[in-house]
């Protein structure tokens, strides 16, 4: 059946747990996701805990399959504190810098976490992918 007058078609949402909530020293190896249905992503990444001085910049980064390589959609600016930042890639919103990207999330995705030093941080991140975010 099809949608009714006035109605909206729901978009399928699929939510991710990118890295569980821990405390870390280093950078993690990150997993690949995949987005079949959506051309957005929302990435939340949650701080809770900090030791001296601690630095971490997150990568949302797409996959390019002929030139089997990962690429930078959008990094955040280096986080040191506790807190929440979120990052945002959707070809319908207006950039700005180190928050959001005004593009499109391909099939395949992932989050670096880059570590610039051994202070100990704890945080998670979280994701959904959509076609509205």
């Amino acid at each position: 059946m099809g949608a009714q007058a006035g109605s909206i078609t729901p978009k399928t949402v699929r939510e991710y747990i990118v890295f569980s909530s821990a405390a870390r020293t280093a950078t993690p190896t990150p997993g690949d996701f995949y987005n079949p249905s959506g051309n957005g992503i929302y990435v939340r990444i949650n701080v809770s805990a900090v030791g001296v001085t601690p630095s971490v910049v997150f990568t949302i980064q797409g996959y390019d399959p002929a030139a089997a390589a990962w690429f930078d959609l959008l990094a955040s600016a280096a986080i040191t504190g506790t807190g929440t930042t979120v990052l945002r890639v959707h070809p319908a919103l207006t950039a700005s810098a180190n928050l959001i990207a005004k593009d499109l999330v391909p099939l395949r995705w992932r989050v670096n976490a880059v570590h610039g030093n051994a202070t100990t941080i704890t945080y998670s991140v979280g994701a959904f992918t959509s076609g509205m975010v």
